[in-house]
């Protein structure tokens, strides 16, 4: 296997990255199902534990298996960006049991009792409600205001030094809002604010955040990057190494949040097909998009490659491409809703998205059913707006499905 110092196009780092050959020289890294490991002696037990030998210890803290998936979406979020030294980009990456986890240890690892957290409206539900909370029963709050507006995140910054956490969500779930990720890190940096990016719904394919210095990423890595719907994850990339293998590693191994080497291995092999699989998700959601935006019984589409949407331009500026991921509001609101939910055949209805089939929900009955239902609906997540995970499939089968289930 080649260096991974060794340049290599993105492609071939979905395949290879972070992939060290094991004794017995499989082809697929293994999956490393043990919960201990053992030492040759007490004097290399010491040794390891003091971080002064590299091995394994205890599957709470990592595994072989475990470890190329961290190296590898490292890899892929430091692509072709170069660091402060003019070298290329080193990113510590960190495995979690779920995007949740990854989430927590981000908050918790950042920010203690007396301290707040900046961030904006129209969250993942889990990430508002862990804000809103469970964070304030810790001592840590929460200040909300609208990323789109600069002005007012600079007079929250300005007005609130207890500020030490600005977490971005771009684009945003289920909304698609984008904002600037570049301005807001600057002014967080003008504050000495650490800056965390929710990079699930673009993955590293679309939207590298660490080209606008960011400190964080975060992926709930169930989504796009495993792909196929066959396992949990969540991952903390950062680009402060001495503090990722040293603060973050403590909060992460302490909270106990961690992956186990199944679901790292499922992980490791969806990401084998990352890019062709974005590839197809895109061009088929520009399809389906364009498709919704011109049926008379759609009120409302919320995809960011469409021009009228108000970030079209951003998204351009700042993503490869629009992604995958769009909402829509029937003109028949809620009930109208329920009846096309219902009458689906190929699109299904689940909460997730990002695998390779697509998904349909309705965030205001179940991902979002914990946010309070009047600041839901001043964020832009209506009772009747439906969100849709273009899939792989055949693109007109996709259609005539919406079609049918609209008529």
């Amino acid at each position: 296997m080649t260096d991974n110092n060794t340049p290599q196009g993105f492609d071939t780092i979905c395949l290879h990255g972070g992939h060290v050959t094991e004794s017995n020289r499989a082809h697929l890294t293994p999956i490393y199902a043990s919960s201990t490991y053992e030492f040759d002696s007490a004097e290399q037990a010491a040794a390891i534990f003091r971080g002064e030998e590299k091995g394994y210890i205890y599957g709470r803290w990592g595994n072989p298996t475990i470890s190329e998936a961290e190296e590898r979406i490292a890899m892929l979020e430091a692509y072709g960006l170069q660091g402060a030294d003019g070298e290329p980009l080193k990113l510590k990456a960190i495995l979690h049991a779920s995007g949740m986890a990854a989430i927590s240890t981000a908050f918790l690892g950042n920010v203690k009792a007396g301290e707040k957290i900046l961030t904006h409206q129209s969250l993942y539900g889990g990430t508002h409600e862990i804000i809103e909370k469970i964070l304030p029963d810790f001592g840590i709050g929460a200040v909300i205001v609208d990323f789109h507006n600069l002005s007012s995140v600079m007079t929250a910054l300005d007005a609130d030094k207890t500020i030490k956490l600005m977490h971005i969500e771009t684009p945003a779930n289920p909304t698609l809002q984008c904002v600037d990720i570049q301005a807001l890190s600057a002014l967080a940096k003008q504050h000495g604010v650490v800056v965390c990016v929710d990079n699930t719904f673009a993955t590293p394919y679309l939207q590298q955040p660490f080209v606008y210095d960011v400190d964080y990423v975060v992926h709930s890595t169930t989504k796009f990057l495993n792909g196929h719907g066959t396992a949990i994850g969540g991952i903390v990339v950062g680009k402060d190494i001495d503090r990722m293998n040293t603060a973050m590693t403590k909060t992460h191994r302490l909270l106990g949040g961690n992956s186990n080497a199944f679901d790292a291995f499922l992980l490791v092999n969806g990401l084998r097909t990352l890019s062709v699989r974005m590839d197809r998700h895109c061009a088929n959601a520009e399809k389906v998009a364009k498709f919704l935006h011109d049926h008379p019984a759609v009120a409302q589409v919320n995809y960011l490659g469409l021009a009228d949407h108000p970030d079209h331009a951003l998204s351009q500026k700042q993503m490869k491409h629009p992604g995958a991921m769009l909402s829509f509001e029937l003109k028949g609101g809620i009930e109208a809703g329920a009846r096309f939910m219902n009458k689906l055949k190929i699109c299904l209805n689940a909460v997730s998205l990002g695998t390779c089939d697509t998904l349909i929900s309705h965030p205001a009955s179940t991902t979002h059913k914990g946010v309070d239902r009047e600041q839901r609906l001043k964020f832009g997540i209506t009772d009747g707006l439906i969100r849709m995970s273009v899939g792989i499939e055949t693109v007109e089968d996709i259609i005539n499905d919406l079609e049918q289930a609209m008529s």
